[in-house]
């Protein structure tokens, strides 16, 4: 099983729990065998987790758009690095890729609650909205994935 992941590259020097959440849903995965795609680099929370999930023998490949690599800070690339002209994350994700959110320190509430909202107003299916899951820590949310299956009536939004 592969995840991607996506967690900032940002130092994270305001709060120290972004960063404990970081290695223990890295360590997590390890422990499940689960091999990471992440925006590639190595700082950040990003950095942490790809790092752990490296030095824990998993597999780590780095998708970076090849526009954002002169730009993004990316000195040393944790794994296999995968140049690609673009990245379309919510369309891959109705095609069966999935989101997945580690909701920590009510970090994501809003944008959970965005999404509900944008269901409720029918700009997405609520069929399509199961694409996301999530949980408040690392080793609830890799159960969560060991039981999602997907199932979309159809790839377009309505």
């Amino acid at each position: 099983m592969t995840i991607c992941a996506f967690g900032g590259s940002s130092l994270w020097k305001k709060k120290k729990s972004y960063h404990d959440a970081a290695i223990n849903l890295a360590k997590e995965l390890v422990l499940n065998n689960i091999d990471l795609v992440y925006g590639g680099g190595n700082v950040g929370l990003m950095g942490l987790i790809s790092q752990t999930i490296f030095d824990g023998g998993r597999h780590v490949l780095s998708v970076i758009p090849k526009a954002l690599m002169g730009k993004e800070i990316t000195s040393v690339t944790i794994g296999e690095e995968k140049p690609v002209k673009n990245f379309e994350v919510i369309t891959w994700a109705k095609l069966g890729i999935h989101v997945r959110i580690t909701k920590h320190d009510c970090f994501y509430n809003s944008l959970l609650t965005f999404i509900k909202q944008v269901v409720e107003e029918g700009f997405i299916k609520l069929s399509a909205h199961h694409i996301i899951i999530s949980s408040s820590n690392a080793k609830k949310l890799i159960e969560k994935l060991e039981d999602y299956y997907p199932c979309h009536e159809q790839v377009a939004l309505n």
